[in-house]
């Protein structure tokens, strides 16, 4: 693996749009390039946007049908094995420089706090099934985020993870426990604070679900990222932005102290 040729992040974004320059000028629409490749018009659409990887044939015969002679071709090569979706890839662009990331997660260990195996576990789970060389290329490119935690400046992170997200057994429960034996590690290191959400409050500031905040360079702005099943968004305006991190810090007043939060986890893990 360590030989492969890796993929340009912008790739797939850059593959999109020649795609569907190419198709544009051609005078074929998504339905009918669909049609040509086995592939439905939204399938199509999402390539085009660089949100899905062109899988088995798909290139060398849009490259014929569009008389793109060879380009598409050569632009796939980059898209092979990058790691990272396309959509992803203006959240990393500012997470990696954040002065500070603060991330509440309901069912599942954030990628910042992943071994290798959990992580590979996670994608695994994906539907539709990922190709093995994707997969890999995803892990490692999860785990290299975690050296944000050694830039210089260090940044703030934090954490506040409901229990779920600690007990889901995703990979089994050997991979779950060498994971929360991680999250202690991390939680040792002196810019990183997690905490772990009581279960037994009368209230709770997160029921509309996960959400990252990240503060920009120097905290001269912040933003909110949020996923859903088929959207991600980022929040810049006030006061969905203010709203945002109030919420954020009720959840850390709600939730277990970090050495309440680290006893807990110990505890899980050796229950495993």
């Amino acid at each position: 693996m360590n030989n492969e040729k890796k993929g340009s992040p912008g790739a797939a974004k850059a593959f999109g749009a020649l795609l569907r320059f190419y198709r544009e000028r051609a005078g074929i629409s998504q339905e009918a390039l669909g049609r040509a490749t086995g592939y439905s018009k939204s399938q199509v659409a999402m390539i085009e946007r660089g949100e899905r990887r062109a899988r088995g044939n798909f290139v060398k015969i849009v490259d014929e049908l569009l008389g793109a002679q060879g380009a598409l071709l050569q632009v796939a090569e980059e898209v092979t094995a990058s790691g990272v979706a396309a959509w992803f890839e203006d959240y990393l662009e500012e997470e990696a420089k954040a002065a500070g990331i603060h991330k509440y997660e309901i069912q599942l260990i954030p990628g910042l706090l992943q071994t290798s195996e959990y992580a590979r576990a996670v994608f695994h789970c994906g539907v539709p099934v990922l190709e093995e060389e994707v997969i890999e290329a995803s892990v490692i490119a999860r785990i290299k985020r975690q050296e944000v935690y050694f830039r210089k400046p260090q940044p703030l992170v934090t954490f506040v993870l409901e229990k779920a997200a600690l007990i889901k057994p995703i990979g089994g429960p050997d991979v779950l426990r060498k994971n929360l034996r991680y999250i202690r590690e991390c939680a040792d290191l002196r810019n990183v604070t997690i905490q772990v959400m009581r279960d037994d409050g009368w209230t709770h500031a997160g029921l509309s679900g996960s959400f990252t905040l990240l503060e920009t360079e120097e905290r001269r702005s912040q933003l909110v990222y949020v996923e859903g099943q088929s959207s991600r968004y980022f929040l810049s305006e006030q006061p969905e932005v203010g709203d945002c991190f109030a919420r954020y810090s009720a959840l850390r007043a709600q939730a277990f102290t970090p050495e309440e939060s680290a006893r807990l986890i110990e505890q899980v893990a050796r229950e495993l």
